[in-house]
C-alpha cells in the first residue's frame, strides 16, 4: 500500500510541474521544439517556423535542410544559403550540401547550383541525378549531358539512367533515349515505363508498343499498373484493338482489377473509345466503383471523339450532379462538343459553370472558350475570354489569331501577333496558318509577302503543303491568279489537289478560264472523282454563258457516278439544328417561312435591289433563275431564325458552301429591313452582316 501511494505522489508531481521537469530535461524540451518547428513548416509558417528553430539548443543537421528547402520552395534563395552557411562544418554533410544545390534548382539559379556542385567536397550518385535532373526539367539538355558525361561509373546507378532517359524523351530526343537505354547496364521497371512513355508521347506509338511487348514477355522486369497503362495508351493511338485486348487480360492477371483502380479504368474507357467501341467504353465505364473526375472525364473525351456530343454534354450533367467537380480537361472536352453542335446556349451555359469553380482564367479551359466563341460566331466574346486568361501559351495566340481570320479581323490578327512576339512566345506552324488565312480574308498581300518570307527563313520551322495553299489562297483572292499558279509549280514538295482547288477557286472569282482549266486537269490527275474541281469548273463556265461545256461537264459527272454536294444551311436553337436544302418544303414552319421571305422580297425590291442573274447558274429563263435564288437554303434558314427568336437579337447561321454573290448581297439589305445583325458562317469564312454592311467588305 505505501508503495502505491508513493508512485502516485510521483505521477502527480510529474503532471503538476511540467516546466521544472522540462527545465531538468533538456533533451525533452529540444523534442517539444522540433516537433513545433517540423507542426509550423508542415503548415507553412515559415516566420513561425524559423523562430522557434532559433531557440532549438544544436539543432540537427536535418532540421537545417528542412528549413532551407522551404526557404527555396517560398523563393527565397537567399535566406537557404544563409542558413546553409550557418551549419557547423563538422556536420555538414552530403544530404545538406545536396539540399542546397537542389534548393538553387528549385529557384533557377544555375549558376549557383554548379557553384556549390564544384565546391562540394564529397559527392555521391544523388549530387550528380540532382544536378542533371535540374538542368533536365529545364530543358537545358546539353548542360545535362556533360554532366552525365563526367559522372563517375561506379556512381551511374538506374536512377541516373532512368533521368537522362525520361529527360531525352520528354525534350524531343527519342534517338538519343533509345541509344542511352540500350547501353544501360541495368534496367527496372522505371527505365521501361519511360522509353514506352516517351516513345508514344513523341509519335512513335508502334515503338512504343514494340518494346512494351518486350518488357512483358523478355525483360523479367515486374510489371506495374502505370506501365500497363502507357502500353494500352499506345495501343490507343495506333488503334491497335487486339493488342489492347490483350493489355487488358494482362491487367487481371497481374491483379489490377479495372473496377478498383480509377487511373487503369480511365486509360481502358479512353482506348474502347478511341477504337470505336463507346458500347465496350461504357461497360468499363459502369463496372468501375468509384469514379473519380479522371473516369468521368474519360467518358466525356470519348463521346466527343466518336462524335457523340449531344451524349458528351449529358456525362458532362451527370458528372455535375453527382457532384464530381470537373477540372479543365472535363471543361475542354465538354466545349468541344458544344463546337460540334454549334451550341452557343450551351456553351455559355458551361462558360458559367467554369467560372463558378473559378476555371474561366485557367490555360485549357480558356482556349477552349476563344475556340468555342470563336467558331460560334461571337468573335468578341472570343477576345474577351483571351484578355483575361493568365498565363497564355502558343495555343493562346493561335487559337485567337485564328478565329480573327475566320471572321475576316486581318488587321486585330496582325496586332495579336505582334503583341504575341512582344511576350515572347514562339510562334509555330499554326500562327503561319493563321496570319495568312487572315491576310487572304482581308486582301492584304504584301503583309502576307513578308510573313512568308520571315517564316521560311525561320530554321525552327519547315513550311509546310498547308502553308503553299494558303499563300496560292492569299494570291489568287487578290487577283494574282498567274502568280499563283507559278507559285504552285514551283513548290519544293509537289502540290496536292487541295493547292489546285484552292487556285481552280480563285479562277472562279476572277474568271480566268486559260488557269481554271490547267488547275482542273492537274486536280483530275490525281483525283479523278473529286466533285468540287467539277462543280466549280461548271460554274466558271456558266459565268461565261458557255453552256455546252457545262452539258459536257455535267454529263462526266453522270457517267462517272460523282454527285454534286449539296448546298445546305442550318441554325441551332435551344439545342436543336434545323436545316435547309434549296426550295425545301420539308419544314413543319414552311408556309411561314415562304410568306417571311416573299416579304423580305418585298421588302428588297423596294431598297433597289435587283437579282444578280449569273449566280443562278442555270441555263433556264430568267423568271425561274429568280426564283431559284430567292429559296437558297441561307435566306430559308434566316427566314426561320426571324420567326423563331426575339426580335432585335442576333441571327446565326451555317452553311456548308460558299455563299453566292447574288445572296451576300440580298442578306446584306436583309439585315438592314429587320435591324438586326445576321452572322453566315460559309466555307470560307464567317460574315456578319449588320446596318446594310459585311465584315468581309464584300471581299471573300
Amino acid at each position: 500500500m505505501l508503495k502505491f501511494t508513493s508512485q502516485i505522489t510521483t505521477h502527480l508531481k510529474c503532471r503538476t510541474t511540467p516546466f521544472t521537469t522540462l527545465i531538468q530535461n533538456p533533451k525533452s524540451s529540444s523534442t517539444s521544439l522540433n516537433f513545433t518547428f517540423l507542426n509550423h513548416l508542415k503548415n507553412q509558417k515559415l516566420d513561425s517556423a524559423r523562430a522557434v528553430f532559433n531557440k532549438i539548443p544544436s539543432p540537427h543537421v536535418s532540421l537545417y535542410t528542412k528549413l532551407l528547402l522551404a526557404y527555396a520552395h517560398n523563393n527565397n534563395l537567399h535566406e537557404a544559403i544563409n542558413l546553409f552557411n550557418q551549419i557547423p562544418s563538422n556536420t555538414k554533410d552530403t544530404i545538406s550540401w545536396n539540399s542546397v544545390i537542389k534548393a538553387s534548382i528549385i529557384c533557377n539559379d544555375f549558376v549557383t547550383a554548379v557553384k556549390l556542385f564544384d565546391e562540394m567536397p564529397q559527392r555521391n550518385s544523388i549530387s550528380w541525378t540532382t544536378i542533371i535532373h535540374g538542368f533536365l526539367s529545364t530543358g537545358r539538355v546539353n548542360e545535362a549531358e556533360r554532366f552525365f558525361n563526367a559522372m563517375p561509373y561506379v556512381d551511374k546507378d538506374v536512377a541516373t539512367w532512368n533521368a537522362m532517359v525520361n529527360g531525352y524523351c520528354n525534350n524531343g530526343r527519342v534517338n538519343d533515349a533509345l541509344r542511352l537505354f540500350c547501353q544501360m547496364p541495368s534496367r527496372d521497371v522505371i527505365s521501361w515505363t519511360s522509353i514506352i512513355v516517351g516513345l508514344d508521347r513523341n509519335g512513335k506509338s508502334y515503338q512504343a508498343l514494340f518494346f512494351f511487348k518486350n518488357m512483358v514477355g523478355f525483360s523479367g522486369v515486374g510489371i506495374s499498373s502505370t506501365t500497363l497503362v502507357c502500353g494500352l495508351s499506345a495501343a490507343a493511338k495506333i488503334l491497335d484493338f487486339y493488342a489492347g485486348i490483350q493489355i487488358h487480360c494482362c491487367m487481371f492477371k497481374f491483379g489490377f482489377c479495372c473496377g478498383l483502380d480509377e487511373f487503369v479504368s480511365a486509360s481502358l474507357v479512353t482506348f474502347y473509345a478511341s477504337c470505336k467501341r463507346m458500347g465496350d467504353a461504357c461497360k468499363v465505364f459502369g463496372e468501375t466503383v468509384c469514379k473519380n473526375v479522371v473516369v468521368w472525364t474519360a467518358l466525356l473525351t470519348g463521346c466527343g471523339l466518336n462524335d457523340k456530343h449531344v451524349e458528351a454534354l449529358e456525362v458532362f450533367s451527370e458528372m455535375m450532379r453527382f457532384n464530381v467537380v470537373p477540372n479543365e480537361s472535363s471543361f475542354t472536352s465538354a466545349l468541344n462538343s458544344c463546337v460540334g453542335l454549334e451550341d452557343l446556349e450551351k456553351g455559355r451555359v458551361i462558360h458559367a459553370a467554369g467560372i463558378k469553380m473559378g476555371l474561366e482564367n485557367a490555360v485549357y479551359t480558356g482556349n477552349s472558350l476563344v475556340v468555342m466563341y470563336s467558331k460560334c460566331g461571337f468573335i468578341g466574346d472570343a477576345l474577351c475570354v483571351f484578355k483575361g486568361i493568365c498565363e497564355k501559351n502558343v495555343v493562346s495566340w493561335n487559337s485567337v489569331i485564328v478565329g480573327c481570320a475566320q471572321h475576316g479581323c486581318g488587321t486585330w490578327a496582325l496586332v495579336l501577333f505582334k503583341e504575341m512576339l512582344r511576350e515572347g512566345v514562339e510562334s509555330d506552324e499554326i500562327t503561319l496558318t493563321g496570319l495568312l488565312s487572315a491576310c487572304s480574308r482581308s486582301g492584304m498581300l504584301q503583309k502576307a509577302r513578308c510573313f512568308f518570307g520571315y517564316f521560311a527563313r525561320k530554321r525552327s520551322m519547315k513550311l509546310t503543303v498547308e502553308h503553299y495553299a494558303c499563300m496560292v489562297d492569299v494570291l489568287g483572292r487578290c487577283g494574282e491568279v498567274e502568280e499563283a499558279e507559278a507559285l504552285a509549280t514551283s513548290m519544293p514538295v509537289e502540290a496536292n489537289s487541295m493547292v489546285w482547288l484552292v487556285l481552280l477557286s480563285a479562277c472562279r472569282v476572277h474568271s480566268s478560264l486559260d488557269v481554271a482549266e490547267r488547275a482542273a486537269k492537274r486536280i483530275f490527275e490525281m483525283e479523278p472523282d473529286c466533285s468540287a474541281a467539277y462543280v466549280l469548273l461548271s460554274n466558271l463556265y456558266a459565268s461565261s454563258r458557255r453552256w455546252l461545256e457545262v452539258a459536257r461537264i455535267r454529263m462526266k459527272m453522270k457517267h462517272n457516278g460523282i454527285v454534286k454536294q449539296p448546298g445546305s444551311s442550318w441554325i441551332t436553337l435551344k439545342g436543336m439544328r434545323h436545316e435547309f436544302l434549296s426550295a425545301d418544303r420539308s419544314h413543319p414552319l414552311t408556309e411561314e417561312i415562304y410568306e417571311k421571305l416573299v416579304w423580305l422580297g418585298v421588302k428588297l425590291r423596294e431598297l433597289g435591289y435587283i437579282p444578280d442573274q449569273q449566280f443562278a447558274l442555270h441555263d433556264v429563263e430568267i423568271e425561274q433563275n429568280e426564283e431559284m435564288l430567292s429559296y437558297h437554303s441561307e435566306r430559308l434558314a434566316i427566314a426561320f431564325g426571324l420567326l423563331s427568336t426575339v426580335e432585335g437579337s442576333t441571327i446565326t447561321i451555317m452553311k456548308n458552301l460558299r455563299v453566292c454573290g447574288d445572296c451576300h448581297t440580298a442578306i446584306t439589305l436583309m439585315a438592314k429591313i429587320v435591324n438586326r445583325e445576321i452572322v453566315v458562317r460559309d466555307s470560307s469564312r464567317f460574315h456578319h452582316f449588320k446596318n446594310g454592311i459585311c465584315s468581309c467588305g464584300d471581299y471573300w
